[in-house]
């Protein structure tokens, strides 16, 4: 495999490697999460309800798997993530709480995170395709606009070192294989709740496919580190950096340099309406009401931000950094649990059911809007 990348390198160049690597990843994932329906703010909903139902079920699905793969590839001796950003650089424990409580609450006010709204773009939905235009439009002002200054004063509120610090594992004295330990206890959660919930089996098929596309990316990125003599840096899936950067890529001249991001958002988009060409699936929807527009673009800006704030989203933090086990990665994702939580409840509706006359009293339930 390193001579094939070697080879390939020196013919075409790293970052089109790369490009080429990412969108075959990307094609991956865009297809299982679209056909399992892959989505945090399905499973933050069903959890905070007291339903350990699919969603959830295809959630955990994904998640442990993605842990199981890449702490048994570190285990073998294929995959160093040391040199990874989530790790060796210094990172904000206070950005990872407020902006995964902000990404939390975006995601409930846009049916979506950042993965699920390209998925969903990808099938005819609309009202996806704005919201990730505002996402991708605020996360460039996070990173390097406007908005700049304030992500840069709440990260300063509470730092920590890279290194052995910030790798949740080795502070408390273990390792990889205590990691794939509990990646293999999540995962045999993670099919009990399946079996308990009748998952169909693209669910199955699908969660487990989204979590191993996880573990892919990281692994390719330091093969081509290890095979190229220019410095690459070894990268997992994300998708806040990415949307700035393709932001940037259309609208400003020269172009950033072309990397593995800039074939893994296309190869995802390509890959969710291959799902949905499979699924018969694709359906043109937008939105029912001037509120709702409003309600949807008040939380893809919260969704940019916070991810810019919180180092990724549900998806490059929550999945990617999660399972190498950094703990700025493991805080942002218990803040978008949290507040994905807090927004769920708030958005709560009470309806009254239909009822008979012979009933003493309505039954009042609560559904999101």
């Amino acid at each position: 495999m390193a001579m094939d990348l070697t080879s390939l390198m020196d013919r075409h160049g790293s970052g089109p490697v790369l490009a080429a690597g990412g969108a075959v990843i990307g094609l991956l994932f865009g297809f299982f999460a679209q056909r399992s329906r892959f989505c945090l703010r399905a499973a933050v909903i069903e959890f905070w309800h007291g339903k350990f139902a699919e969603k959830l079920s295809v959630w955990l699905l994904a998640f442990a798997s993605a842990v199981v793969a890449v702490q048994a590839l570190i285990l073998l001796g294929a995959l160093d993530v040391s040199g990874a950003r989530q790790l060796a650089n210094r990172g904000s424990l206070s950005g990872a709480l407020v902006g995964g409580l902000l990404f939390g609450a975006g995601m409930i006010m846009t049916r979506g995170c950042a993965s699920r709204l390209l998925v969903l773009s990808a099938n005819g939905n609309l009202r996806a395709l704005l919201s990730g235009l505002v996402f991708a439009v605020t996360a460039q002002a996070t990173l390097a606009g406007r908005l700049a200054p304030l992500r840069a004063g709440i990260s300063a509120w509470w730092t920590i070192d890279g290194g052995a610090a910030r790798h949740l594992l080795e502070r408390v004295g273990g390792g990889a294989a205590d990691g794939l330990v509990l990646g293999l206890l999540w995962l045999v959660v993670a099919v009990i709740f399946s079996l308990r919930s009748g998952n169909r089996p693209w669910m199955w098929i699908g969660g487990v496919g989204t979590g191993l596309a996880v573990a892919a990316a990281w692994w390719f990125s330091h093969q081509v580190a290890r095979s190229s003599f220019d410095p690459v840096q070894i990268q997992g899936l994300t998708f806040s950096g990415p949307s700035a950067e393709w932001l940037m890529r259309v609208l400003t001249s020269p172009a950033p340099a072309i990397g593995f991001d800039a074939g893994m958002l296309p190869g995802v988009f390509v890959g969710s309406a291959l799902g949905a060409w499979v699924g018969r699936e694709f359906k043109i929807e937008g939105f029912k009401n001037g509120y709702s527009m409003a309600r949807y673009i008040a939380g893809a800006m919260l969704m940019g931000f916070g991810s810019m704030l919180a180092g990724g989203c549900a998806v490059g933090a929550g999945m990617t950094g999660g399972a190498i086990f950094a703990l700025t990665a493991w805080l942002a994702l218990a803040g978008m649990w949290a507040g994905g939580g807090l927004m769920e409840r708030w958005l709560a509706e009470p309806v009254h059911t239909t009822q008979p006359a012979t009933q003493r009293a309505p039954v009042v339930v609560p559904v999101a809007p």
